[in-house]
């Protein structure tokens, strides 16, 4: 494989970001592996000739603008993001480069795009926050299923997971970032806890399941670039019992790419009057899943394939049903359906 430009990841030493790092690496890039500088052993298991190693604190500017030195962009896998994203953003842009972060949190991803939706603009940037399981994926499920529509009354996304061991950065995330809600309602964003929801059924392996309301940063993305009156959220509550109890180890690797046995599916239903529209995710750890989804961007970003300069969302970056179809060819055992790939 020819050899390609640097990518700086930040959070590199943390259980997705490692996911990162390999599938830059699978996909030929030079790496520059940065973090607060917490200890060194998992990202030094990715070092290697094509890899650099620079510590830097999200406190201290210049540090940063160090770490992505001599990089073509920067992926932000460090939560919270709420503490993060701000710094790394002020450096992608002083340094000219493009920014991709993987943030479920709405508070951040509010936040670049009220911040920096200008200054990324004028300075020629792209941002693209929560390019991830939680935030992109449901994005580009959604934009594939409106295809033609210029508008829509809802669109549902609803998540099944069979379990959920969190990382300790999930439970640092979900520790900085309780309280209220956004939701889609009426075509505007609002403040307040997202509605319960009647039982889903899912795709097999998960059939009929008791789901709770979710808002998550898809709800942020989508309200950006999509015509869409309200957006609901909704997740199983058995993975809840995992996330909620803190005897529940991380996750563990269950095959020869450090995947852990973790089965998901994703569906999103978009209606607009009577009629439905239905895009189906399903495949394995949601951790590991965000690698491609943020490598992909950072790739198509690149290679001047971003449809815009600023900040924004992945369905307004990039074509969905191309994204979706190269994440399925890059990402074993994804099956996307409901997506015309011809």
């Amino acid at each position: 494989m020819s050899e390609k430009s640097t990518v700086a990841v930040y959070g590199a030493y943390g259980h997705t970001g490692r996911f990162v790092v390999n599938e830059l690496h699978r996909r030929g890039f030079r790496t520059i592996l940065s973090a607060r500088g917490e200890g060194h052993g998992p990202a030094e298991e990715s070092a290697g000739p094509r890899t650099e190693i620079r510590i830097a604190s999200v406190e201290t500017p210049g540090e940063l603008d160090s770490a992505i030195s001599g990089a073509s962009a920067v992926i932000n896998c460090a939560g919270p993001f709420i503490d993060t994203a701000v710094p790394l953003v002020e450096a992608a842009i002083r340094a000219r480069i493009p920014y991709v972060d993987i943030a479920a949190e709405q508070p951040s991803v509010a936040n670049v795009f009220a911040e920096f939706s200008r200054t990324a603009a004028e300075a020629r940037v792209v941002v693209t926050p929560a390019m991830g399981f939680y935030g992109a994926l449901g994005d580009v499920l959604a934009t594939a299923a409106m295809r033609d529509w210029t508008s829509a009354d809802d669109v549902s996304i609803a998540v099944a997971l069979d379990s959920w061991h969190p990382t300790r950065g999930t439970r640092r995330t979900g520790e900085r970032n309780a309280g209220t809600r956004l939701i889609l309602t009426h075509g505007a964003l609002e403040r307040m806890d997202p509605p319960p929801g009647p039982p889903w059924t899912f795709p097999p392996p998960f059939g009929l399941q008791e789901v709770v309301g979710l808002a998550l940063s898809e709800t942020i993305l989508i309200s950006r670039h999509l015509r869409v009156a309200e957006v609901r959220g909704f997740l199983n509550r058995a993975p809840l019992r995992d996330l909620l109890d803190p005897a529940t180890p991380a996750p563990v690797p269950s095959d020869k790419l450090g995947r852990s046995s973790q089965v998901f599916v994703m569906e999103v239903v978009v209606r607009n009057g009577s009629q439905q529209r239905r895009t189906v995710a399903r495949g394995q750890d949601i951790y590991a899943v965000t690698a491609p989804i943020a490598v992909e961007a950072v790739e198509r970003i690149v290679a001047g394939r971003a449809s815009g300069v600023g900040v924004l969302a992945a369905g307004e970056a990039f074509d969905a049903r191309d994204f979706l179809g190269a994440l399925q060819s890059s990402y074993p055992g994804l099956e996307i359906r409901g997506v015309p790939f011809e």
